[in-house]
């Protein structure tokens, strides 16, 4: 092995030794910011114009889709680290498509609550609802994020990138993913405990 063989398998390792912890403290300082922006919106409810009202039905299909996809996320790591590499395939692709469907749904229930008279902003807005779309809204951003990666891990996975003996950028994907999940659930269950 040559120096720059070497140097390129050592500079591997030194990235390797760091991501996950650097993906764990990005993850500490998002939950700090959502119990940041649940605890306002608690405290708001005390307001004299606080608006409650019912979650749509679209968050609730959003909810079991993106659990749905957590569980698919899990089987890609258990089945990659079995070699099996077509169901592998598979179930990543199912991953990502799932989080689409979460997505969809996501914008299907801010249709939801236009229809139910709930804006955003506007003079038809309540601090409820206003409340309600920032916290699911700076949600969804993580999820695109989420949804990138899952982009890259599926054509990643489909092209072999990934095997039983390296799967390394596959787990940290599946944390990522797993974390905007429980995230998810927090929220969801947060809010309609609430309303």
């Amino acid at each position: 092995m040559d120096n720059t063989q070497q140097l390129s398998k050592e500079l591997k390792s030194g990235r390797r030794k760091t991501a996950k912890p650097m993906l764990w403290i990005s993850m500490i300082s998002m939950t700090m910011m959502f119990a940041g922006l649940t605890s306002a919106y608690y405290i708001s409810m005390s307001r004299e114009d606080w608006v409650s009202f019912d979650l749509p039905q679209s968050f609730v299909i959003s909810t079991v889709l993106i659990v749905f996809s957590s569980l698919t996320m899990q089987l890609t790591n258990f089945t990659i680290s079995r070699n099996k590499q077509n169901l592998s395939n598979i179930l990543l692709t199912v991953t990502l498509i799932l989080g689409v469907g979460f997505v969809y749904m996501q914008f299907q229930g801010f249709e939801d609550l236009i229809g139910m008279g709930l804006y955003f902003t506007g003079t038809q807005s309540a601090v409820s609802s206003s409340f309600l779309y920032v916290i699911t809204i700076a949600h969804m951003l993580h999820v695109f994020a989420g949804i990138i990666v899952l982009t890259y891990m599926v054509f990643k996975q489909w092209s072999g990138g990934y095997s039983q003996k390296d799967y390394f950028g596959l787990q940290l994907g599946a944390i990522f993913w797993h974390f905007v999940d429980l995230l998810w659930i927090y929220l969801f269950f947060f809010f309609y405990a609430l309303s």
